[in-house]
């Protein structure tokens, strides 16, 4: 090519891409100025939390729940104290006073709980997922508990205060805060009596790591049983890219792009805002799970594993389902291990809306080749009826059995999603029915209509289904298997 054209050539690239630096220079700029500002439940430093350093130091349930004694009164003081008069609002959960204010409830959910009981039969650590609180885990906690449980609803550290406490916390510090819970719970019930662990979500994910950690020769308490509602074992690759946003916002000092979303914060259970950090954390778990699989698989063996029941949601839309069944369930040495799977509602008129690409994971699980593990699937008996039949597949089998359960899909619930299993429809603020003369907020089925584009709350999320209609399945099989004799 002639000198000529290819300096003219090199003008052109070099323009090319100056033009294309200052439109991302440009987009950026544009995006930021279309995100809310950061009020003082983002900002906040609250510095009285647990981390996995303090551990040495913070030995017990007790020690554990000072520390959250300390951090709680700097969350009223850091952020209900500084909360300004222009965000005094019925639903801000920063207000004191709210509809949304938890602090006004007689029990404070977004706490870590023990729910006593006179010679427990065994105990249940149970732990919420990311950017929940042990709020999530309170129905099933009261249950188990009536079955004569020990039972310790955990709060991990940096949920259950203000949004800004997710943006330090590592997985790690979850994990330590885990450990530190199941240590305790074995110490309170002595040798001869079982320890379980119940997760949800990330929690779920969290007992995982614990078990296989344990399998792996970390000295800690043995678990019996382990139940994973909605277990967080893959997620979006595009966790991967939250790092890179992470560095940018620290490099420039940009606070925004320290979330992924700023949303009004109206739950008082669960943050609405979601910061870079968290997806980061949770990503790097299920990487760290993938490594103790892999070498689980190569060892070929279930010594030191308990069994483990899962119950999952076909339709979710914040974990993976086939990474569930493949990254976990197939790779687990045969146990006698069980996943439930709830199919989402097939009936012929409502599946004429559903987008193309409507999930078949469960053709593929029944049709599929032999399985090892036991299979459970809950779904309409027919394409004209809302009657929910349960399916059974067994390991290392080819053959299904079907049974009626009597139980239906209400009107108007198209599918379960990735937050509703843990909750039962009777809950008093995410439930199918709001409470009679309460004066707490109702999540469970928000009555909001108008023009879109107003609200700063995603419709996406006022529509998603916060309660289980088939909760009281989910909490027998699970009672069932926690008695289960060994």
């Amino acid at each position: 090519m002639h000198r000529s054209a290819l300096k003219h050539l090199g003008y052109f690239l070099g323009y090319s891409a100056l033009g294309l630096a200052v439109a991302i220079v440009a987009g950026y700029a544009w995006y930021l100025d279309t995100l809310p500002d950061l009020k003082v439940w983002h900002t906040a430093r609250l510095d009285a939390e647990f981390r996995a350093a303090d551990a040495d130091k913070i030995r017990t349930l007790a020690d554990y729940r000072a520390l959250e004694d300390r951090l709680f009164e700097q969350l009223k003081a850091e952020v209900y104290g500084r909360t300004r008069k222009e965000d005094q609002r019925r639903f801000n959960r920063y207000a004191s006073g709210s509809l949304s204010d938890p602090l006004k409830q007689p029990v404070n959910w977004n706490r870590t709980f023990e729910l006593p009981v006179k010679d427990p039969r065994g105990g249940v650590l149970l732990i919420h997922g990311l950017s929940d609180s042990p709020y999530v885990m309170r129905s099933l906690a009261l249950r188990l508990q009536a079955r004569g449980y020990l039972v310790v609803g955990l709060r991990l550290p940096g949920h259950g205060t203000a949004p800004s406490g997710l943006l330090h916390t590592r997985w790690q510090d979850m994990a330590a805060a885990v450990r530190l819970a199941a240590r305790d719970l074995s110490q309170q019930m002595g040798p001869d009596k079982k320890l379980h662990m119940v997760g949800f979500s990330t929690g779920a994910a969290l007992a995982v790591e614990y078990a296989l950690a344990r399998r792996q020769g970390e000295p800690l308490p043995p678990v019996e049983r382990l139940v994973v509602i909605s277990p967080a074992i893959g997620v979006s690759p595009a966790a991967v890219l939250a790092v890179w946003q992470k560095r940018v916002a620290s490099l420039f000092g940009i606070e925004k792009l320290a979330w992924t979303d700023i949303s009004p914060e109206y739950d008082p259970y669960k943050y609405s805002s979601f910061p870079v950090n968290a997806a980061e954390q949770i990503y790097a778990l299920t990487q760290r799970i993938a490594g103790h699989m892999a070498a689980l698989e190569k060892a070929r063996s279930a010594d030191g594993m308990p069994r483990i029941l899962a119950f999952q949601s076909v339709a979710d839309d914040t974990v993976s389902t086939p990474a569930v069944i493949d990254a976990l369930f197939r790779s687990l040495p045969q146990k006698k291990h069980e996943l439930v799977l709830f199919d989402i509602n097939r009936r012929a008129d409502i599946a004429s809306l559903y987008l193309p690409g409507t999930p078949e994971v469960t053709t593929r699980v029944l049709e599929g080749p032999t399985l090892p593990f036991e299979l459970t699937i809950l779904r309409n008996s027919n394409a004209e009826s809302p009657d929910i039949e349960v399916i059974h597949r067994k390991s290392g089998t080819s053959g299904v059995t079907s049974n009626p359960t009597g139980m239906k899909w209400p009107a108007g619930v198209f599918s379960l999603s990735h937050v509703a299993l843990p909750y039962s429809p009777d809950d008093p603020v995410y439930g199918a029915r709001p409470p009679k003369n309460s004066a707490f907020i109702y999540l469970g089925n928000p009555e909001l209509l108008g023009e879109r584009g107003l609200l700063a709350v995603s419709p996406a999320n006022l529509m998603r289904l916060r309660y289980n209609p088939f909760f009281d399945y989910l909490t027998a099989r699970t009672e069932a298997f926690v008695l289960e004799d060994r």
